[in-house]
């Protein structure tokens, strides 16, 4: 039932269809229900959420892709949208390191720490003569953050989406400016630090978390904010229950005003006529039925080579040139475990980064990121645990190889690279189970299962990226492929803009 404030002012010319229910396409449905907009939201899956959903084995909870959140502190994105929304932020505990990184043949960590000063401190002890470049990356975090909290559209692509971008700079923005063309590796170098092994290293392994790509492809002012998020007064945060409570407060706020939520229902195609959507072909995956949904606005929450790929022959072809030149994006290799408390060492942080070998690359298990839940956090019965680690990797072998050798191998391999931090046998190992880029496909319908968005190299992030407006009028992009790399944080702030947007557009 809609709620009282929004029901009068759903009318015709304001019927949008969301098409996919991750974070970024929930928020954006939620917003708009709320603000009195007809949202008809679709997704092929099971359940909502995306790369942010869970799911359940031998009563055991493991969060599918994202594992922690970002944005929920007094004016992060997320508590700013759960307060419009007028809905309970989910509990939540900061992660403290928010990773502790172990480098190839070391058995002490580099703890990235949410204490400005502490993290100062071990920064400075792990990486002797670095410091002005932490200080360098502080300082356009400081600025890059209060230029983005002031709500700019980048890149713009009309006077609208021109004036808040402009109102949203004020002179400090200015001093990043000379920076827009730096990568990470320029600013090494300048510092006189590219030959230090540790610090790159430990560059390459964090940012192909956020970025996709390495410190030399990373563009400097992307990294800045990635890299300072996890500090205080910001941080990251690890939810009670698991990441499932995130889509499921948004989904009571969207059904509450009014909003309908179809899941298992795919979207095959995008209509466009006169460079406008008239709506979907949707399929009923339980009936076979499909039908056509009529829309005014349409919100594509996919990757932008799924949109491509829904619009077939009306995709701009400047649009579909753009896209089919992208560099490969990475899939990801994930192994989920339920294990006996016992296997996991005491005062064992939340997230965990190790990379094996300094001549390897960053993934193919060469490098894990590890997730692993605390006592009482619902995600396993009492005296249990679990332990979620995954690793980049090239999705076209998994196209071209032997499927089930490389899965077998791959798992193989994580579990002896667990072995060395863990204590897994037999005895403490209770369920085991494990993703591939095929599997992701199958259950989130990414492009060939790819996962965290577009590499941000200079030529691809923030003034130059993907823009949630695209050349087919009131059609919409968010999501990782907008805002990649900052999580549910990051598509959530690429869903607030595309609502500002329609907002803008139907006033």
């Amino acid at each position: 039932m809609a709620s009282e404030g929004s029901a009068g002012r759903k009318s015709a010319g304001r019927k949008v269809v969301v098409v996919g229910a991750g974070i970024g396409g929930l928020t954006a449905g939620a917003l708009l229900a709320h603000r009195g907009y007809n949202v008809m939201m679709l997704d092929q899956a099971i359940v909502p959420g995306g790369c942010a959903s869970t799911f359940k084995r031998k009563g055991f909870t493991f969060d599918v892709g994202a594992t922690q959140v970002a944005g929920l502190e007094p004016g992060g994105i997320h508590h700013r949208i759960f307060s419009e929304l007028n809905i309970a932020l989910p509990d939540a505990t900061f992660c403290d390191p928010a990773c502790a990184v172990y480098l190839p043949g070391e058995t002490q960590p580099i703890n990235v720490w949410r204490d400005p000063e502490r993290w100062k401190a071990e920064r400075q002890r792990q990486f002797p003569g670095s410091e002005p470049f932490w200080q360098l990356l502080a300082d356009l975090f400081h600025r890059s953050w209060a230029f983005q909290m002031r709500d700019p559209v980048l890149p713009p692509r009309n006077i609208w989406d021109l004036w808040q971008l402009t109102k949203a700079l004020r002179p400090a923005t200015l001093l990043t400016v000379p920076h827009t063309f730096s990568t990470v590796g320029d600013a090494l170098q300048g510092y006189g630090l590219n030959h230090d092994r540790r610090l790159k290293t430990f560059l390459d392994l964090q940012l192909k978390l956020y970025s996709q790509v390495d410190a030399n492809e990373t563009a400097l002012l992307y990294a800045a904010t990635a890299l300072g998020v996890s500090q205080h007064p910001h941080g990251l945060f690890h939810l009670q229950g698991s990441m499932q409570v995130l889509s499921d407060r948004l989904v009571e706020s969207l059904e509450r005003d009014g909003g309908t939520l179809l899941m298992r229902h795919t979207v095959e195609r995008i209509h466009t006529q006169d460079n406008r959507p008239t709506g979907v072909t949707v399929r009923n995956q339980k009936t076979g039925e499909t039908w056509l949904e009529p829309a005014d606005q349409v919100i594509a929450n996919v990757t932008v080579q799924d949109l491509v790929r829904l619009l077939g022959e009306n995709a701009p072809q400047g649009y579909g040139r753009r896209v089919e030149k992208l560099p490969p994006a990475s899939g990801a290799f994930v192994i989920y475990l339920g294990v006996e408390r016992s296997a996991i060492p005491e005062n064992c942080p939340p997230h965990l980064q190790f990379l094996y070998d300094y001549d390897g690359p960053i993934g193919e298990n060469n490098s894990l990121f590890v997730s692993v839940s605390h006592p009482g956090d619902g995600r396993s019965p009492d005296g249990q645990a679990t332990i979620i680690a995954s690793s980049f990797t090239d999705v076209k072998a998994w196209q071209q190889g032997d499927y089930d050798v490389m899965k077998q191998q791959y798992a193989e391999e994580a579990i002896a690279r667990l072995g060395q931090f863990f204590k897994l046998n037999q005895d403490t190992v209770i369920y085991q189970e494990a993703a591939t880029p095929q599997t992701f496909q199958r259950y989130t319908a990414r492009d060939r299962g790819i996962v965290g968005g577009i590499g941000q190299r200079i030529s691809t992030f923030g003034p130059f990226g993907f823009a949630n407006r695209t050349p087919v009028d009131h059609l919409w992009l968010v999501g990782d492929s907008t805002h990649p790399g900052e999580g549910t944080a990051g598509v959530s702030y690429s869903a607030l803009t595309v609502v500002r947007q329609i907002e803008a557009g139907t006033k």
